[in-house]
């Protein structure tokens, strides 16, 4: 602590929570975020319980003229919610969740993961469209647009976002909804954290669980190619009350599994089914009675959509180092595939993998002006090459893996749209042609609104409308 500085004193005073300097109490576990690869530390950390304390942080970081991070869930892969020599508010502390069943909606704060809002919905079987990995915050993910497992069902994340609370640069808090504030919540709805810091989210809820129907089947690397060129002819038959997710990775180290496979690299092949037991069957028979192309594993069983949410939490562990690269596909051609099969051998550690999302269903039938996603809705699969390490020397290498292999896959993709929670670096030029010309200078305009001087600048970042850096 700065005992002399009158402001500190004041920010002190002011906060609820805890403000802290290196060495004080709370400031390692508010900078330990998930990404191990990202080594920047903020000068003061502000752990939020609220607005005020938001508001207050804002005035004591423009008064120092510090750079401003937002934390919510600290799992992003770029590592935004860390300034180097700035200061960080962190949303931890705020773990609300408070669900209407009468309506299906929930409000959830700004420092809740999908673990902990996953188990408060599914309390009265319902859900928000969230992601794959239960310890990614839901802030980060509503704000980028968020891919899962009930994007078929139910859309992304930020489709199923109706309102929000939000604390601009000046301090202001706003309650933003379609009748309040509409652009604002547009922006909100794929923008990423451009506009201010969400303290907590408004979500429509959908019937889902507590139990789904799960299917896995893992192919050995040699079956590969024919497995992801049958995996691509089989998805597009899946009814609209499946979700499907393909991958090159590692075998579950699991009892149904057989021993020499464990943890052994292949290609896997997931379908969850959210209605009836015979339906997911009747899904799943082609791939069950396909006799030239067995897989080496299968398990097939009813679980809690609670355990399905967390199922590839292993994948991801926190800490990690990691880095990742994403291209966007209207198919898995035959080129496409090859470069697949070709890639995913050379990575060096055990968990570096390649998840192929499957986007279709209430995907594809969200009008694309009515959110600022950034991902497009047109393609059919996001294919996300991911390096997860256990040290700086295995990342070093893996991230050239990822690089090489994105650049291989991307002559092949779609456009040059791209998913800004999947970009480790932030680069304008992709920024820029992801949201298109049209959808960016929406932002841009919303952006110039709410947050004129960019004090929100560490994420994937727009630009205010007129500013010097945005000609």
């Amino acid at each position: 602590m700065n005992f002399d500085d009158p402001a500190e004193k004041e920010l002190r005073a002011s906060v609820a929570g805890t403000v802290a300097r290196p060495g004080e109490p709370g400031y390692d576990e508010a900078v330990a975020i998930w990404n191990g690869s990202i080594t920047r530390r903020p000068s003061i950390v502000v752990r939020c319980t609220g607005t005020d304390d938001v508001a207050a942080a804002l005035k004591y970081a423009r008064g120092a003229g510090l750079e401003v991070s937002v934390r919510g869930g600290g799992h992003g892969f770029s590592g935004f919610a860390l300034t180097e020599g700035g200061l960080m508010i962190d949303l931890s502390p705020l773990k609300s969740v408070t669900v209407d069943p009468t309506t299906r909606t929930a409000v959830a704060g700004g420092g809740v993961n999908w673990g902990e809002l996953d188990a408060a919905t599914q309390a009265h079987g319902l859900a928000v469209p969230g992601g794959m990995i239960s310890h990614t915050g839901i802030a980060g993910l509503t704000l980028g647009g968020g891919i899962g497992w009930l994007c078929t069902l139910a859309g992304l994340t930020c489709d199923n976002l109706i309102g929000a609370e939000v604390v601009t640069a000046d301090g202001s808090v706003h309650h933003v909804s379609e009748e309040s504030e509409p652009e604002l919540l547009w922006a909100l709805k794929g923008g990423g954290g451009n506009f201010g810091v969400v303290t907590a989210f408004t979500y429509r809820l959908t019937p889902v669980g507590p139990l789904v129907n799960f299917a896995m089947f893992f192919w050995r690397p040699e079956q590969g190619r024919d497995a992801l060129r049958f995996a691509r002819d089989f998805v597009p038959t899946l009814p609209a009350d499946c979700g499907a997710f393909i991958a090159g990775t590692n075998a579950p180290n699991a009892p149904f599994v057989p021993e020499e496979l464990r943890d052994k690299p292949g290609w896997l092949l997931a379908v969850v089914g959210f209605g009836d037991a015979e339906s997911h069957a009747r899904a799943i028979a082609p791939v069950r009675a396909n006799k030239d192309l067995p897989p080496a594993v299968e398990d097939v069983e009813a679980i809690p959509y609670t355990r399905l949410q967390g199922m590839f939490d292993h994948t991801g562990p926190w800490g990690a180092y990691s880095y990742e690269k994403a291209v966007h596909f209207n198919e898995l051609t035959d080129e496409v595939i090859d470069i697949m099969v070709e890639h995913q051998p050379k990575k060096t550690a055990h968990l570096s993998f390649t998840p192929i999302l499957v986007m279709a269903g209430e995907y594809h039938r969200v009008q694309e002006e009515s959110t600022a996603f950034s991902g497009g809705r047109t393609g059919k699969y996001v294919v996300n090459v991911t390096a997860v390490c256990p040290d700086r020397e295995s990342f070093e290498t893996d991230r050239v893996w990822v690089r090489n292999y994105w650049e291989e896959l991307a002559p092949h993709a779609v456009g040059k749209g791209s998913y800004i929670n999947f970009m480790s670096e932030y680069d304008e030029d992709r920024v820029k042609a992801a949201y298109g010309a049209a959808k960016y200078a929406r932002l841009a305009a919303v952006k110039t609104q709410y947050d004129p001087d960019n004090v929100f600048h560490l994420n994937a970042n727009i630009k205010p409308a007129g500013s010097r850096e945005a000609r």
